[in-house]
Formats: C-alpha cells, structure tokens, sequence
C-alpha cells in the first residue's frame, strides 16, 4: 500500500509508514488541543518537503492570522503559495457573508457545501494537489437548518474528495470531557463513519505530585488498512511544529 508521509517526526511509525494513500482521516479535539496545527503541517509539509501540492480550506480562522501563527514555526505559507505548491481557500469570509481579499476565497454570497467543493476542485485541478485539508467541519454547521444537513453535507465532502491520488484530512470538534477510547469522535456523529482513519487529539490534567501539569496526548481510534499502535501518544507542540512520542520516549527524553 501507497503510503503519505505526514510531516509530523515520530507519528509516521506508528502507522506503518504514513496514512494510506487516497484515503479521508478525521482529526478531532477540543478547543485547543491542536487540530488546525496537525493540519496545516501535514499540508505545508506536504507542499514543501514531499512535493504534494496541497489545498487548506479555512472555515474558522482568517488567512492573514493563519500565515501569521503558522510562520511562529517556521513555515513560510507566502512562500508555499508563490511557489504554486500550496492554496489557502477562505471560506471563513464567505460564512458571514463578507468579501475576501483572498486569491482563492469562497463568494461572498453565502456559503453551501456545492460552492465550497466546486472551488476547492477547480483549485485541486490548478495546481495538481495531493493533499486536501477542510478545517473544520464544525464550520459547516453556521447556516445549516439542521444537524440531518449537516452530516449530508459532510457526507457530500468526502465522496467528492474519494480519489485515488487525494489524502484529505477533515477536523471536527469534540467536547472537552471526551476520553480517548471512549465517549464521542466528531462534533455530528457522522465524521468518524465516513473517514478512513479517526485521530483524537487531547489536552488533558495529569497529577504530577502536589502538582497537576497539562498534557497533549494523540490517539489513533481507527486506520483503515494499517496497522496502528493502540496507545495513547505524547504529543507536544514546539517551535517546529507538532512531535509525537511514545509513552516510554516521552518518560526517558522530555522536551
């Protein structure tokens, strides 16, 4: 099996070499936890270092802000787009019905999913992407009349997306009390049953003596076709991006 190098150092062995090619993986978490960050790393990285051109539809945050933070890591976002490997689509304007200075950006006319995946092929199209990010499809839901359309839409997305030589990543939201292994994996309930492979992000409290210390854990729920570790990884956001550990590396080498 074809495998997709995420760009993210420590993750890929757990899985066997990377996602399996062609497939649709749903990264969920709560506020915080580092969903858009996993993302956008995997689709810059991509563009940058595995020459896979790569599409990041942003729902949620402002492009400007994106290509601010993201530069935090040394990724030059600018540089990506000038280079025709990379397309930042703004359909964050488009949600509250505002123009876009944006190169690619959703009309501001309104926002539907027909409009955001027809936009989001012709640019796959432009620039031969191989990456695909949509964050978040929690942004799907500001003008839906009700959740029934929402996990239509979503199911709309991934079927459109279902090619061959296309590795998408969906994030979706999930209550901050979600354990991993347990309870719930998308903001719809429908996310974690259209996706290939489910990766849940937790930012949780762990006792450490006296003391309590914040911890990022990843979780790999389900990978289609892989065999993937079952356990519960230290994850850390520095300022190179995201690391993922084992339990025994994060014990014996902490940052």
């Amino acid at each position: 099996m074809d495998r997709v190098k995420t760009g993210i150092p420590g993750f890929d062995g757990q899985l066997e070499g990377g996602f399996p090619r062609g497939r649709t993986i749903l990264v969920s978490g709560g506020c915080g936890t580092g969903k858009t960050i996993f993302a956008m790393q995997y689709a810059y990285m991509g563009a940058m270092e595995y020459d896979e051109p790569a599409v990041f539809v942003t729902l949620d945050e402002r492009p400007n802000l994106l290509r601010e933070d993201m530069a935090r890591f040394g990724w030059d976002l600018d540089k990506a787009e000038k280079k025709g490997k990379f397309v930042l689509i703004d359909a964050s304007s488009a949600k509250i019905g505002f123009p876009s200075k944006e190169k690619y950006a959703i009309e501001h006319t309104g926002l539907n999913v027909d409009k955001l995946m027809l936009r989001t092929l012709q640019v796959i199209n432009e620039i031969g992407a191989k990456r695909v990010v949509i964050d978040s499809l929690a942004g799907l839901g500001f003008q839906a009349e009700n959740e029934t359309n929402i996990r239509k839409a979503i199911l709309k997305i991934s079927y459109m997306l279902s090619k061959p030589d296309i590795t998408t990543l969906l994030t979706s939201e999930i209550p901050e009390q979600t354990n991993h292994g347990t309870g719930v994996y998308s903001k719809y309930g429908v996310e974690e049953y259209v996706a290939d492979g489910v990766i849940v992000l937790h930012y949780s409290e762990t006792a450490q003596g006296a003391m309590e210390e914040l911890r990022r854990t990843l979780f790999v729920r389900k990978m289609r076709g892989t065999k993937h570790t079952q356990e519960i990884l230290s994850m850390s956001i520095t300022n190179k991006g995201i690391i993922v550990r084992s339990p025994e590396e994060a014990f014996e080498t902490p940052l």
